[in-house]
């Protein structure tokens, strides 16, 4: 009887250890995870539209790709960019 009560015990000792262990992963460790990959996201995400802001600024036309769709963009102020006047060609 007293073998059955130490096996007993024992047992809920380890479920209890394993839900601690559960429970710490899940309020902890997780959210850690979780703050640290988006921030990682967030990082990557910075540095993309930097690098085509980048490009675009230098009026160079930036190709973006979407699945099966891609348009291409440009910065709007190589568009407005002010036109040379044509100089008559004095005639011989």
């Amino acid at each position: 009887m007293a073998n059955k009560k130490n096996i007993l015990i024992t047992l809920l000792i380890v479920i209890i250890v394993i839900m601690a262990i559960a429970l710490v992963y899940v309020f902890l460790i997780r959210p850690g995870i979780t703050g640290y990959t988006i921030d990682k996201q967030n990082q990557a995400i910075d540095f993309t539209v930097v690098s085509i802001m980048q490009r675009v600024a230098t009026c160079q036309s930036v190709p973006l790709t979407f699945g099966n769709q891609t348009i291409n963009i440009i910065a709007v102020e190589c568009l407005q960019q002010p036109q040379q006047p044509q100089q008559l060609q004095p005639q011989e």
